[in-house]
């Protein structure tokens, strides 16, 4: 059997897992014998549907569990919430973002990459269908190669759990996964309840909108030399696939399978946010910081 804490139980993720865990005979051998969360009530709430016991403190289970599922609403408790675990070397699952500061976030991984910490998570935006086939193409250069492309995801900045970073990364995974972890800047332009920003590659720019307000849904295309792909990203499906994808993730990497990604490229999306942030603050163009590990 194996014992994993949730901790920051407050978004829709908690409850979103422990139904998976509860009602799909493959998760039998997984038992969450504790949840954590710093607002009011969200963690009685999980003892109440799902009978999981209310953690007093967050390292409250230190020692005693073989994997943590962080996903705090504010990305900015994420390191604090995982830091007493890592020592353990147990697995872990950091929901979006990551944290809400790049050299935060280089820290945590770096903490993690020395103790064998695996790690999954982020948005789930990766694991749509539509996503790996244009990531596909990008990388195989079908029709030709990239000229260009867009990206279309919600945004939420007024908030109390991190204000532009708390929901902004749905987007840029999808960026990042499509069309590369690492551009070289971005410049963003305000404009009412949208933010366009152009993210600059090497050789071609990506243009990313950010949209505040219904419909909340989600797009992508690569234009290539000879031809456009648009999709309408189905995040939010009926099997909710995208979640399922993300769980599973972290049930292979708990069961003792190999992370998926780099240390690098599992917080590269970090580095974008804040070179956003701080271009729709000075409506400049804002440099990528470069960093390794």
């Amino acid at each position: 059997m194996k014992k994993i804490a949730i901790l920051g139980c407050e978004n829709s993720h908690a409850n979103t897992f422990l139904g998976y865990i509860k009602n799909n005979p493959k998760y039998s051998d997984v038992q969450v014998v504790g949840s954590f969360s710093e607002d009011d009530g969200a963690a009685q709430k999980l003892k109440d549907a799902f009978g999981v016991p209310v953690m007093n403190s967050y390292d409250e289970l230190v020692g005693q569990v073989d994997g943590i599922i962080v996903t705090a609403r504010h990305g900015g408790k994420h390191y604090k919430y995982a830091k007493p675990y890592i020592a353990s070397g147990i697995p872990m699952f950091i929901d979006k973002p990551i944290t809400v500061n790049g050299d935060e976030a280089l820290q945590f991984i770096t903490e993690c990459k020395g103790a064998g910490v695996k790690v999954t998570g982020g948005s789930c935006t990766i694991y749509a269908e539509v996503i790996k086939e244009l990531k596909n193409d990008a990388l195989n250069e079908v029709d030709g190669k990239t000229i260009g492309g867009f990206v279309k995801a919600p945004i939420n900045m007024n908030n109390v759990w991190g204000g532009f970073y708390f929901y902004a990364d749905h987007l840029i995974s999808m960026l990042a996964e499509v069309f590369g972890r690492y551009p070289k800047s971005v410049k963003a332009f305000v404009n009412g309840n949208e933010i366009t920003v152009i993210v600059r590659y090497d050789n071609f720019d990506i243009t990313a909108l950010f949209h505040e307000g219904n419909p909340a849904t989600y797009h992508a295309m690569r234009v290539a030399e000879k031809s456009i792909k648009l999709y309408e990203v189905p995040v939010i499906s009926e099997d909710m696939y995208c979640f399922k994808k993300e769980f599973d993730e972290f049930y292979r990497i708990l069961k003792g399978g190999e992370q998926a990604v780099t240390y690098k490229d599992f917080i590269a999306t970090v580095y974008i946010l804040d070179a956003i942030n701080k271009s729709i603050e000075t409506g400049e163009e804002v440099k990528v910081k470069e960093f390794d590990i």
